[in-house]
Order: structure tokens, then sequence, then C-alpha cells
């Protein structure tokens, strides 16, 4: 089959970044020919394989986003704030550049990220002509959507039609249905969860050595990111001397929960002398956490997943303390994919996450103490009861959430 993935960002950084590259991927190893739709500039960087082509439309100087991030060559502005015919210039761009690929060779489905921008662009580009199906995450609706019912309507409108209506979770479900109301879309709607790179997240990869390898490499190159995307310069330098410790990755911002975590290692900590908190991480709350972080706390800056698959499997436990709900729960996947038993907010798609690891998926209520209580559980708890556990919870990422087998559901749900 001939797939467009359409997606109005990047192909690197944390969520449907990720998930954009990865579903690519795995189209193309399914032997399908793919054209991903996205801003990625030099997307060469990426081993997406040799059937899967990257096209970057002309959007203009404004991208509408739902989190502001800083964007090489382009102004970022919340969605809320660009004005109608603003919006309409970025979907007419995106709109033709999808129909030019329509028109250049016969299309079996169209898969767009995002209720909004990607509804409204993959309609109108599609509309009579080829199967459209769109993404639904956590994001637009948890930082757009809610509470602007003109961006609720945008977003309804444009998943009229499609195919499906792709959601991680049952909680992205609830939600979607929550905000938009009634609507054709609901009957289409299909619950398929994002994938975990099980090859890549795996027991045994952990090198702190081949860590600091990367990150020393990366310091020493001038590279054309915004710094707060790539690991500090003097990453790999606060890494030489960590023992065991306790990691949090993810977006440095305060609905992910991080001063949770802070406040439990403040009791917990001392009770446990060795083992350290690690923070890996970008976000414009960093300032702040550093601030109130206790004392040998390492923040490391922003790494990607080729950095991140040799430190996540070093570590002994991963939290993931969000405040807001999650649409899936991929950090706590990706840890346990490493044999590594994640710790995670009882809400949302991280409740979902954790009740399918089972025994080894941790949750606490949204408390501070609560955390520490649970992590003062499972550091007490023996090595190797420790290491049955997250051999169970590589065992559940394996056989519910491979790349593959997601990237297939996609299509037979869409098309039949």
């Amino acid at each position: 089959m001939r797939l467009i993935l359409w997606h109005g960002y990047l192909l690197e950084g944390t969520g449907s970044n990720i998930y954009t590259q990865h579903i690519a991927r795995a189209w193309g190893r399914l032997g399908h020919d793919v054209v991903v739709v996205c801003q990625q500039l030099r997307a060469d960087q990426f081993d997406l394989g040799p059937r899967v082509r990257v096209a970057r439309p002309d959007v203009g100087p404004l991208l509408p986003v739902f989190v502001l991030d800083r964007y090489e060559g382009i102004e970022a502005r919340h969605v809320a704030d660009m004005t109608e015919a603003e919006l309409d210039r970025y979907t007419a761009a995106n709109v033709a550049a999808i129909r030019a690929e329509l028109e250049a060779a016969p299309t079996d489905l169209v898969l767009a990220n995002h209720a909004i921008m990607g509804g409204p662009v993959a309609s109108a580009a599609c509309r009579g002509r080829t199967p459209f199906a769109v993404k639904v995450h956590g994001s637009e609706l948890e930082y757009a959507i809610r509470g602007r019912p003109p961006l609720a309507d945008l977003a309804r409108s444009g998943l009229d039609g499609a195919a499906a209506v792709y959601a991680g979770s049952e909680h992205i479900v609830s939600v979607t249905e929550e905000l938009l109301g009634e609507g054709a879309y609901r009957a289409a709607m299909r619950i398929v969860p994002p994938g975990v790179d099980t090859d890549g997240f795996a027991p045994g990869r952990g090198s702190l050595a081949g860590l600091r390898h990367l990150l020393e490499t990366e310091a020493g190159r001038a590279g054309a990111e915004p710094a707060e995307r790539s690991a500090d310069a003097d990453a790999a330098a606060a890494l030489a001397g960590v023992g065991r410790f306790v990691l949090y990755f993810g977006k440095l911002m305060r609905q992910k929960g991080v001063q949770l975590l802070l406040e439990a290692w403040r009791e917990v900590g001392p009770r446990h002398p060795d083992v350290g908190l690690v923070i890996v991480g970008f976000g414009d709350a960093r300032a702040e956490l550093e601030a109130a972080a206790p004392p040998g706390t390492i923040f490391t800056g922003a790494m990607d997943h080729e950095q991140l698959q040799l430190l996540v499997p070093l570590a002994e436990a991963v939290v993931v303390p969000s405040v807001l709900p999650e649409a899936f729960g991929m950090v706590a996947a990706e840890a346990a994919s490493c044999e590594v038993v994640p710790i995670v907010s009882d809400h949302s798609g991280l409740a979902e996450v954790a009740a399918g690891l089972g025994e080894a998926g941790i949750t606490f209520d949204g408390s501070g103490a609560d955390l520490a209580r649970r992590l003062d559980e499972l550091l007490g708890l023996p090595a190797g009861e420790r290491a049955r556990l997250g051999t169970a919870a590589r065992a559940a990422v394996v056989a519910r959430w491979s790349w593959e087998g997601i990237a297939q559901r996609l299509l037979d749900d869409a098309l039949g």
C-alpha cells in the first residue's frame, strides 16, 4: 500500500513527534510505501528506512501549537491565539501538500495526527478521493480545546467523514467525547495505543560509559537545534559519578508533576543515601524546579532516544508523576520495556498502562507523601524481587505494545 502520514511538527523530541517517526518506520518495515508530511528539517538524520520519504510544506511564518516551544526558522504560536486567516493559510498550505502527493500516485490511506489541525487538514485534502483517519492526542485536548468551544467546533467538524478516529486509551475516548460532544466521529472511534521501541528500550542496553561518550560528542558539536532541546554541555560530567538512581525523563513543566517527585525525594532520599535522583528534560519550569530540588539532584537537560536508551535501563525506578491527564503514558511503558519498574500517577492513560503491567505497574494517589511511600517500598525490595517485577514488566510491554503490531492495527481498523 501507499500511505501518507501527516504531522504538523517535528520527528524528534517527545509525544506525537516520536509516535509519527515510529509509525512511519513500522509501516515501511511492513512493506508499505510511506510519505511523511511534517515540519522536520534535515529529515535524513533519521533512519526511517528505504520506503519512507519526508515532505515539508511551506506553511509560512507561523506554526499553531498547543505548548509553546522554539522551532528553527518558524514562530510557534498557540493555536488559540492565531486568527482565522492565519489558520486558513496554514491549513491551505498543508492541504496543497497532501493533494500534490495524492495526485502523484494512488494512495490507500492518509493518517493525520491531532484533531486540530490534523482533522481539518486531512478532511479538506481527502474528501471524496481517499480514506483518511485521525489520531487524537492528549495535548490538543487538554492544552488547546478544553475551555475553548470554537476550537472544539473546529476539531469536531474535521473528524466528520474519517474512516477511523484513534485514541490511545479509554481516557482519551472519554475526554474527546466530553470536549467535542455529539458527532459522527463517535461511531468511528477506535482505541489503538501507542507502541514502544522494544529493541531500543531493552534490558542490558544500559551503559553509562556509552552515554557519556554520546553526551561529550554532542557537547563538542555545534548543533542547529535550540540548546534547550539538547543535553547540558556538562551533562556527561554531572553523570560521571552517579551510582544507583531514580529517574524522571520528560518535559519540565508544572503539568508533569516533577515538583511532586522533588517533594517526595526530600523525604525519601536521606533514607536511601546510596541512591541519587536524575532529572532529564527541558521546559519553562526548569529554573523553578532546580531551585526547589534537594541537594545532589542531577539535572541533565534534554536527551534524545539514543541517549535515553543507554540511561533508562540503569535506573532503579522511573517516576511519571503527571498532574494533568496523560493520553497513554509512553515514558512508563518505555521504562518497563527496559525491565525498570515505573511509578505513575493513578489517573488517565497512566493508570491504564500500569494496569497493563499487572503487579509491575505501581501507582500513587497524586500526593508527594504517597509517592514517597511507594518509592520507599520499591527501593526497599530485595534486588531479586525488583528484578522479577522488571522481567514481568518487560514481558507485558512486548506482548501488548510492539510498534509493528500497533501499526498494523491502525490499518486494519481504518481499511477493514
